[in-house]
């Protein structure tokens, strides 16, 4: 088993106090930084599963959840994000998905809700779910769906952006769904977050098909956020 007093040693030995002020500032995060930067974390992490690698999809759970409820730092956050990775990262010319499948999913919303910042919930929402989403259309879609008319603004953020990464296999049907709940008259539509993930996903999804981003802009110019609708065409012509 992976050993957490092992990984905050290594993180420790590899901190750099005076960086870390500056990005807890950043992210504006209640839990102190180490310091350490992220190619030197990720090394850290990759060390780590060569010797504990975890042998079945229920014991990378665990393990998963172990980083994160032991945290006392925000990179020991991350290093548990990294972990979500196994074994992805760790030979990606073998493994393109892992553990990633529904049973994933009850793990990763109990991290987004409580991560509830940025950097935590969009490597969650466009890399872990966005890939049992990939593989298991069907039985994740309804979970979004549900996540998008729900009260948590960031599980309603990691619907919208599940499918960053999907390009042309987007499934535009899911999109709409997971953003519509959240324009005007919603007061989601006033929520910073809500409305930049809006924006970002039509403008990832506008390099597959530019012509829908333009037409589901127009179409809805009246409960588009201003932030969405600049964001959504900032690189079409």
């Amino acid at each position: 088993m992976i050993s957490i007093a092992d990984l905050r040693r290594r993180l420790q030995a590899a901190a750099d106090p005076g960086r870390a002020p500056a990005m807890r500032a950043y992210m504006k995060s209640d839990m102190p930084f180490h310091g350490v930067p992220t190619p030197l974390r990720r090394t850290i992490t990759k060390a780590l599963w060569t010797e504990a690698p975890p042998t079945d999809a229920a014991t990378w759970r665990s393990q998963v959840a172990d980083l994160w409820d032991a945290a006392t730092h925000r990179e020991e956050r991350y290093a548990a994000l990294d972990w979500c990775h196994w074994p992805w990262l760790a030979d990606r010319r073998r493994v393109r998905f892992g553990f990633h499948d529904p049973e994933a999913l009850p793990l990763f919303e109990r991290l987004i809700v409580g991560g509830a910042w940025w950097d935590l919930v969009d490597e969650l929402a466009g890399h872990h779910v966005g890939r049992v989403l990939f593989r298991h259309r069907a039985e994740t879609a309804t979970i979004l769906r549900r996540w998008a008319v729900g009260d948590d603004l960031w599980k309603r953020r990691s619907a919208i952006l599940a499918q960053l990464d999907h390009g042309p296999d987007l499934e535009v049907g899911l999109l709409v769904d997971c953003i519509r709940p959240s324009l005007a008259p919603s007061p989601f539509a006033k929520e910073f977050f809500i409305a930049k993930a809006i924006g970002w996903a039509l403008r990832q999804h506008a390099r597959s098909d530019a012509a829908w981003v333009r037409e589901f802009v127009q179409q809805h110019r009246l409960g588009l956020p201003a932030l969405s609708q600049r964001e959504a065409l900032r690189r079409i012509a």
